[in-house]
């Protein structure tokens, strides 16, 4: 009876750790959010909404991420989110650790795809690959179910489509820098300095570099063979479709440069836009200047100029007028951006460096003080591939790509001042 009691005592008042108690827990991954292709460019053909689908080529395969928050294990099937036609062999893996599925169209599978251990957090890489098929088309997978220790609820991953998040997260998240200003600045120009460095200019990236309140100007990489230099303005009047824009809020252009394409944009806004064809190369840096002043009928006219170290000297991009506007420049920000969803596991980055305003008597301030944020995306926590901060004197930006090393966002980055006000003769400008 004394065993027995002792027993009791030591049950009900000995503390017990639960924390090493690991559980499992469940979470479902949609592919349409959270694949890629190998075909970066052709890969919205077989990951859409719907997730994998219309898969034919036995050399295209896919990768699913998800990011971890502790080490543990991860179990992997897909269940009944399969389509199958005849018999087919898939291949999964996770740290070159191979698990070989076989699925066969009478049989719905419920068994896991594989079990794998992840020794360190950050993201996860999953590849699916095909390694044969009696039928024209590999399996159709719409979810991945993925449970076991290392699951919680810190795992990041693109959870659902409201909001058209499997465009946005496919995309990744954008980041941004937002530069600090003096206070009662009448600002009439804005200067910045941009290199890409070899080997992250990558195609659907916009890297741009000077963003004010009411618009920005930057360059792209449009494709293979093009890339342009990128201006707009948005109308005061909010919405996706420029059409609708009444003739009292439209954007007027005033004059262009040589060989720049003008005309209205929308879907992010409206207003008006103009971009220059020029190929630009990683490695080099390029200026970026802008004009703005308000006018006395309450408008404000914005005009760009670039200068690139190939042509050695500034070159007019294009001047709007903005109505129901009266306004020097202000809140000055740079930011980069995929805008192709296929391209979002690519990790890219870019430099700004040399940050100067000038007000409207021609004094030059310099800007060295920038906050750190990211869009929606990485505030929800559905990539967490972010970075941003000072390297080698420049501010820095980098994103996509499923790197584990993020930064928090609204940090604020500080660089050494560099002294080099910009020399530039206002009365030559084109």
């Amino acid at each position: 009876m004394k065993s027995l009691k002792l027993f009791a005592f030591l049950l009900i008042f000995t503390p017990i750790s639960f924390s090493v108690l690991a559980q499992d827990t469940n979470i479902t991954i949609p592919m349409g959010g959270n694949a890629f292709s190998s075909k970066h460019i052709d890969g919205g053909r077989t990951v859409t909404n719907k997730g994998i689908e219309n898969w034919t080529d036995p050399n295209e395969y896919f990768t699913v991420y998800l990011r971890i928050a502790k080490p543990g294990n991860i179990t992997v099937s897909t269940g009944e989110t399969i389509s199958v036609e005849g018999t087919a062999t898939l291949e999964f893996s996770v740290n070159n650790e191979v698990k070989k599925v076989l699925f066969e169209e009478e049989k719905k599978i419920n068994e896991p795809a594989g079990t794998w251990e992840i020794k360190d957090t950050g993201y996860v890489a999953l590849t699916i690959k095909g390694i044969d098929k009696t039928k024209t088309r590999f399996p159709s997978i719409a979810k991945l179910n993925v449970s076991g220790t290392a699951i919680d609820q810190k795992t990041a991953y693109v959870k659902n489509n409201e909001g058209s998040f499997f465009h946005w997260g496919r995309r990744g998240p954008s980041v941004h820098l937002n530069y600090q200003l003096p206070e009662n600045a009448n600002a009439e120009w804005f200067y910045n300095e941009v290199t890409v460095p070899a080997g992250n200019d990558l195609i659907g990236s916009y890297f741009m570099a000077n963003g004010f309140g009411e618009g920005y100007f930057g360059m792209q990489v449009n494709s293979a063979t093009e890339r342009r230099i990128l201006f707009s303005v948005w109308s005061p009047f909010k919405t996706d479709d420029p059409k609708s824009i009444p003739e009292s809020h439209k954007i007027t252009m005033l004059k262009k440069g040589e060989n720049v394409q003008t005309g209205e944009f929308g879907n992010e806004g409206s207003g008006g836009q103009s971009y220059l064809r020029f190929n630009w190369k990683a490695g080099n840096t390029y200026k970026f200047l802008l004009h703005g002043v308000p006018g006395k009928d309450s408008t404000t006219t914005y005009t760009a100029y670039f200068f690139a170290p190939e042509i050695n000297k500034w070159q007019l991009i294009a001047s709007f007028k903005r109505p129901q506007t009266q306004t020097y420049l202000k809140h000055f920000h740079s930011f980069l951006e995929n805008f192709i969803p296929t391209q979002g596991d690519q990790t890219r980055m870019v430099k700004f460096n040399n940050q100067w305003i000038a007000d409207e008597k021609g004094s030059w301030t310099e800007l060295n003080r920038t906050r750190f944020t990211t869009d929606n995306t990485g505030m929800k926590g559905y990539r967490m591939d972010f970075a941003g901060g000072v390297d080698q004197g420049s501010f820095f930006l980098k994103n996509c790509g499923f790197f584990s090393q993020y930064t928090v966002p609204k940090v604020l980055f500080i660089r050494n001042p560099g002294n080099k006000k910009p020399v530039i003769d206002f009365s030559k400008l084109p």
